[in-house]
């Protein structure tokens, strides 16, 4: 038979002064553990030798409560795997239990009312998203898994899992390993033109704890911050669940429109953009008004997060300088993950801040969570190091603009007019737009039941919507997913 799993029991408490004997006490509270459910039909107990060691008693009552429970059907043993909970229950516990009753004196109103939560909270539940219901095609925010070279990946997570010093199990700098984040500021300089070096580095758990980080260290509770509209969604829960109020400012075609900006909000203290490959449209910030931005933050003693969040992923011309790099006031908070490059159960990410906040952002990522954890530090400071990071990034621009041409093939020939392409020179999403009165929502929960996951662009607005549209990302789908994705999409209209 299977070895079943081992199991913890919860802490039992046991009167040896009492007039109940213990193994009766010891069988009652089993018996009562299993009809509560906190004790599973299969699940192995502790042997009764354990049982006895870990409660301080004699193993006699241990055996005598063992033996009751099996003679009543509740436990049961098997060779080689010990004493577990019977997997056929007697018949009388087949019943469902009858729920407790509220005392007469406490309605079910109050009762409700006791639990109360935060008012943060509602910005932390997103509403329904069933296209996240498929893992089929466009898929947002999904790189090329099957192109990832896993088994490289293993061997290092594996040698460095094997060969973990004591100072690697400890808490580390909540800043996080120092070579990893040397190895990042050389990558971010020479590819993102960044300007920085170790120490400015903060290693996160990705992108959207470096936004929850900003919106700490930065911004108190009631401060206003412009946000590109329509933006990430996973942004605004940062800032809304850290009590900043967000202003939306209009994206046109050449990114976040500073002097609207300025009208409708110009006590921001902040301002929150993706100026690389804009969230979701896809647009560049132009370098007219990268220049504005730059002016307005050193003006107002405002600050620039920067998310950069898939920019090494450029078609139509070499990858754009980080916005970061032009700033000569130090305003610009930098923000990147890879997650995204690699691949997303990574859980990695990096700030890269002004050296007269480093020890601020240190007390804040202290207060958070501490550190991250150091294997997976560890193992990705050797992969840049080795230069397996460059080459994976070289393969994967040629990966995606095969895709994104088969997507816009496939929309070109299925779809014609009915969806008007934005974005498409970057990254591993483009979005679209549909035509007027049709529901992007709606869209998106038909494509999920026929197994396509596409992202309605509607709920990546703050205010009212200005137009329904859709965002499909290409990065992990095949060519093959991508052609009949497409065919799929088009029943759907």
């Amino acid at each position: 038979m299977r070895r079943l799993p081992a199991s913890y029991l919860p802490p039992i408490a046991l009167d040896p002064s009492g007039s109940t004997p213990l193994y009766q006490q010891l069988s009652e509270w089993l018996r009562q553990a299993i009809l509560d459910g906190r004790l599973r039909p299969g699940q192995r107990v502790p042997s009764t030798r354990s049982l006895a060691g870990e409660l301080g008693i004699s193993r006699i009552p241990a055996l005598g409560a063992y033996e009751q429970l099996q003679a009543e059907g509740y436990l049961e043993t098997f060779r080689g795997a010990g004493t577990c909970v019977a997997r056929a229950l007697p018949d009388d516990l087949a019943r469902p239990l009858r729920p407790r009753c509220l005392p007469p004196s406490v309605s079910v109103d109050k009762a409700t009312a006791s639990r109360r939560v935060s008012q943060r909270v509602a910005g932390m539940r997103p509403p329904a998203q069933t296209w996240l219901d498929s893992l089929g095609a466009f898929r947002v925010g999904m790189p090329a898994l099957d192109h990832f070279p896993a088994a490289l990946w293993s061997r290092l997570v594996g040698r460095h899992a094997r060969q973990l010093p004591i100072e690697g199990m400890i808490y580390d700098d909540p800043m996080g390993y120092l070579p990893l984040r040397e190895a990042v500021a050389g990558y971010l300089g020479t590819m993102r033109g960044v300007r920085c070096d170790a120490s400015q580095v903060l290693i996160t758990t990705g992108s959207q704890q470096g936004l929850q980080i900003c919106a700490h260290v930065l911004l108190d509770a009631g401060e206003r911050i412009w946000m590109e509209e329509p933006g990430y969604p996973g942004a605004h829960q940062a800032f809304a669940t850290a009590g900043v109020r967000m202003a939306p400012v209009p994206v046109d075609e050449e990114g976040l429109d500073v002097a609207r900006g300025e009208a409708l909000a110009v006590d921001a203290r902040a301002a929150y953009i993706s100026p690389s490959h804009q969230f979701p449209l896809g647009t560049t910030l132009s370098a007219a008004r990268r220049m504005q931005l730059l002016d307005w933050a050193a003006r107002r003693h405002a600050w620039i997060i920067e998310d950069d969040y898939d920019s090494e992923y450029r078609f139509g011309s070499r990858p754009l300088a980080s916005l970061q790099g032009s700033d000569r006031h130090d305003r610009v908070i930098y923000l990147g993950t890879f997650s995204k490059v690699m691949f997303p159960a990574l859980r990695l990410g990096c700030l890269v801040v002004p050296k007269d906040l480093v020890a601020d952002f240190r007390a804040g990522r202290d207060a958070i969570d501490t550190f991250t954890a150091t294997l997976y530090q560890r193992a990705l400071e050797e992969f840049i190091r080795e230069g397996h990071f460059a080459r994976h990034i070289r393969a994967m621009r040629t990966l995606y603009r095969q895709r994104r041409q088969a997507v816009l093939a496939g929309l070109r020939d299925h779809l014609g007019d009915r969806f008007q392409v934005i974005g498409a020179d970057a990254g591993m999403q483009l979005a679209g737009l549909l035509p007027p009165g049709v529901d992007d929502v709606e869209v998106s929960r038909e494509a999920a039941r026929r197994g396509v996951s596409v992202r309605p662009l509607s709920p990546c607005y703050l205010g009212e919507s200005a137009r329904s549209g859709l965002i499909l990302g290409y990065g992990g789908a095949s060519l093959e997913a991508i052609r009949e994705g497409v065919r799929q999409l088009a029943r759907c209209f």
